[in-house]
């Protein structure tokens, strides 16, 4: 993916990544891209590898620790034993014999009711459904009977 995008240097950290109709700024010296994914993953997405490739500079430098091939069998060095059967567990007698009790709360059945949506300050005052004569300003009747 990143050969078909267009990169654009603005300093010598910060670039502008081009992939079809959306703009990407890299910067490799706080190592961010504006996708989100390279500080996320700690790995470089497509945009930062455009600009490792028009830079011809390599990728390890922008990985995490945490994907170098000496960390991952570091992961790996300790030893996971299998449980016992079922027969040999040992579980205390607290959680053993503990009673487990429903919550005191039950939620009613149906659909929730819709919270009622907060008042104008027209309806506040009282004016709803209050109709005046816009050309005598008397309320109760309209301007056709006035």
């Amino acid at each position: 993916m990143s050969t078909r995008m267009g990169v654009v240097p603005s300093t010598e950290c910060i670039h502008s990544v081009t992939n079809d109709d959306r703009s990407f700024v890299v910067c490799l010296k706080n190592k961010t891209c504006s996708c989100g994914k390279f500080q996320y993953e700690e790995i470089p997405c497509e945009h930062v590898w455009a600009v490792l490739k028009r830079k011809s500079l390599v990728a390890d430098g922008y990985c995490s620790n945490l994907y170098k091939p000496m960390i991952v069998l570091k992961i790996y060095e300790i030893s996971i034993y299998p449980l016992p059967n079922v027969a040999e567990w040992v579980i205390p007698e607290y959680i053993m014999y503990g009673e487990v009790r429903p919550l005191k709360f039950k939620r009613p059945p149906g659909r929730p009711k819709e919270k009622p949506c907060t008042k104008t300050t027209r309806e506040l005052l009282g004016l709803k459904g209050k109709h005046t004569c816009s050309t005598c300003e008397v309320a109760g009747h309209n301007r056709r009977s006035c």
